[in-house]
């Protein structure tokens, strides 16, 4: 079984080479475990889109009334008329008050929205269309009308959705099309119908397919964007954005939130006596050992050179220090000299130190690191320098002697 879900894998991978991890296959179907920043890029892309395509309409929608003021009697274009600015009125709405936010469900209100007044003219413009017996042009172009589905079903391409997202937004349009069909019944063109249904339903697949393939790419973009590509940790920008994201959550919950400020003790003297091939040994490996036993919902950042922050939502004080002596007590790697690579540590916690803002809160965290350096290094500080509590390992005697990195 594992053989085949493997073969089948790469084959998907062919399609879509170098794009995505295999972890991340199942961000494709729903949009549930999608990272905080991979989601406040897509809110924010999926509204521009929703505003672009709103201009459109809000500019389309009105001109359509010339070629109905030429075919159709003017009691049946004076209504489509009013249907018609009615909804340039509604897409110009949209267009000029909605903003992005970088939420997600946001963003899926502003394609409801977008979605919804088609839908609703389409409904509307049909059953008018039924009380009026047209032939010529005028049947011509009132057959016209049936495609409006058609165009937004295809429009779902331009964003970037998971399956689960393209079925949600593309259900109602189809069940009102089937609705409108209901309405005809008794004159129902059944063999059209069902044909008109069935393409329908494969332009929804074809634009969701599409939609998933912009959802891969952008994930890999967004991958390689926000992560350093050494250590494979979150970039210091793409910190600073989970930062400013998580400490307003907390903020607003009331909830605690922790940081801890590593860095790494005597870098430099692996950098200078065993070349920077070495020291990038040693950093990915603190990585890795570190990505390896935080808890869930952790974020490590790479805040500049050996310097490092562990971000911890929801997390006390308390809690935080266990956390980071269990970090310790695994280790962060081996020194090329012998040893082991020890870190100096700082913590700040939002309510314990009554930090109101989340860069404050980085300051404190980074002067308790320089604090645990000036203890001795090897240690961790959660409060006043005079706290220090003795290190888990015991530097040698030629590193503890050394200068300050």
């Amino acid at each position: 079984m594992n053989q085949v879900a493997e073969m089948l894998w790469h084959r998907l991978m062919g399609l879509m080479p170098g794009e995505l991890k295999q972890s991340e296959l199942g961000w494709l179907f729903s949009p549930h475990r999608h990272l905080s920043l991979l989601a406040r890029r897509r809110a924010k892309l999926i509204v521009n889109r929703v505003r672009l395509f709103a201009f459109l309409f809000a500019v389309l929608t009105p001109l359509w009334s010339i070629i109905d003021f030429i075919v159709f009697p003017f009691p049946l274009w004076g209504q489509l008329a009013l249907m018609r600015f009615a909804a340039s009125a509604a897409f110009a709405s949209l267009l000029v008050y909605y903003r992005s936010n970088g939420d997600l469900f946001n963003a899926y209100r502003a394609m409801a929205l977008l979605f919804a007044i088609p839908t609703v003219f389409y409904v509307a413009s049909h059953t008018l269309l039924t009380h009026y017996q047209l032939t010529g042009m005028s049947a011509a172009i009132g057959a016209g009308y049936a495609f409006l589905p058609f165009v937004l079903l295809g429009g779902l391409a331009v964003f970037p959705l998971a399956i689960a997202e393209s079925f949600v937004v593309a259900s109602p349009i189809l069940v009102c099309h089937a609705v409108s069909g209901y309405l005809r019944w008794a004159a129902m063109d059944w063999p059209a119908f069902t044909g008109a249904f069935w393409l329908l339903v494969l332009i929804t697949g074809v634009a969701a397919l599409a939609g998933i393939c912009q959802l891969a790419f952008m994930i890999a973009l967004v991958r390689q964007a926000i992560r350093d590509p050494l250590t494979n940790a979150f970039s210091r920008s793409s910190g600073m954005e989970i930062l400013d994201l998580h400490f307003t959550m907390a903020e607003r919950g009331n909830a605690p939130f922790a940081l801890a400020f590593l860095d790494l003790d005597h870098f430099k003297r692996i950098n200078d006596g065993y070349g920077h091939e070495a020291g990038d040994r040693a950093l990915v490996t603190m990585t890795e050992r570190v990505s390896q036993h935080m808890r869930h919902g952790d974020v490590l950042a790479r805040w500049g050179g050996e310097e490092f922050l562990l971000i911890m939502p929801g997390t006390g004080l308390e809690q935080a220090r266990t956390a980071i002596e269990r970090l310790r007590s695994s280790g962060f790697g081996e020194r090329p000299e012998g040893g082991p690579v020890t870190a100096s540590i700082g913590i700040a916690e939002r309510r314990a130190d009554h930090v109101g803002d989340w860069k404050r809160l980085v300051e404190l965290a980074d002067q308790r690191m320089y604090a645990a350096k000036q203890g001795g290094r090897d240690r961790v500080v959660s409060g006043e320098p005079a706290a220090v509590p003795a290190p888990c390992h015991q530097a040698m005697p030629a590193i503890a002697a050394a200068a300050p990195v």
